[in-house]
């Protein structure tokens, strides 16, 4: 029988990524649990310190890498649910380098929480300084699904970005939520009352088997942060009054997305980069990175294309 994958165990003895060290204890039955095991590729999990969190990450190297994927996820999530994009991007010859957000997977943090967007910026810069203290190849795409996708426009939008960078690439990118005027008043109203409400599971992907997955998945958050709605709340006008890029991003959407208000947020972006290429996938719900198999085909054809 397998060993037991145990979170408390594998984080106890991570290193510093950056530092060649020994295979962490329980690393094993964690590749095994997310299925992150991949053949002829070397692999490594370890921290760095970023906005007062120790944040895990893992990178993943093929055999004559030509270029890296940095990947942020989305809200929820963990890299452990990545290995899609992950293989796809290893089979395209790229490195691979990911990390947990604050508050989600086997980073520090409130579950799911976040005092203010800003330390979602201290963390990709974070990882972008581990990819230089790798020496990964360049050029840097950058990958980013939901949440994922917020950082990297907020990155785009209002930040200073490295000459490393290559595409970048948003996966049903986050601005407003769906509902998002309810959401607003519901996170006034609660504020003075609660920390979190519970969460619920919402059918956010055609594949069966991942969201029976999420249900056994140690490492899912089970509330809503009231904090972090608020930091959202605050995150999404700054965004919605900021200077246009001439950065040109390839957007990937959905259109039966029930999480994010799409049809706004397209629209915005289209405002905020102009020719910004976008492929709309009828009948894609909101993980795309584990969408059914047939659309993830769709998507990372396109995708092949572009970043090759």
């Amino acid at each position: 029988m397998p060993e037991r994958f145990q979170p408390d165990l594998l984080r106890a003895h991570l290193r510093p990524l950056a530092e060649a060290a020994a295979e962490a204890p329980q690393l094993a039955a964690y590749r095994a649990f997310y299925s992150l095991e991949f053949a002829g590729v070397h692999g490594r999990m370890g921290v760095f310190p970023a906005a007062g969190y120790q944040i895990v990450a893992q990178a993943w190297w093929p055999a004559q890498p030509r270029g890296t994927l940095l990947l942020q996820h989305g809200y929820y999530d963990h890299v452990g649910l990545y290995r899609h994009l992950i293989a796809w991007a290893l089979e395209q010859g790229f490195a691979v380098l990911a990390c947990d957000l604050p508050g989600h997977g086997l980073s520090s943090g409130e579950r799911a929480s976040i005092q203010d967007f800003a330390e979602y910026q201290a963390v990709l810069h974070g990882l972008l300084g581990e990819a230089a203290a790798l020496g990964l190849p360049t050029p840097w795409h950058l990958c980013g699904q939901s949440t994922g996708g917020a950082i990297l426009i907020d990155y785009l939008l209002r930040g200073a970005v490295r000459d490393e960078i290559g595409e970048i690439v948003l996966l049903a990118p986050l601005v407003r939520p769906r509902a998002w005027a309810w959401s607003q008043l519901s996170y006034r109203l609660l504020k003075p009352f609660v920390s979190s409400i519970e969460r619920r599971f919402s059918a956010n992907s055609n594949d069966p088997e991942f969201l029976a997955f999420l249900q056994r998945d140690p490492l899912q958050p089970l509330t809503l942060p009231v904090a972090w709605v608020g930091a959202l709340a605050r995150w999404v006008p700054l965004i919605e009054a900021a200077r246009p890029s001439a950065r040109r991003p390839l957007i990937v959407q959905g259109d039966a997305d029930m999480t994010v208000d799409w049809r706004h947020n397209l629209a915005l972006l289209a405002n905020k980069f102009a020719g910004a290429e976008v492929l709309m996938l009828p009948e894609a719900r909101h993980h795309l990175v584990n969408e059914s198999a047939a659309l993830r085909a769709r998507y990372l054809g396109f995708l092949s294309e572009r970043l090759g």
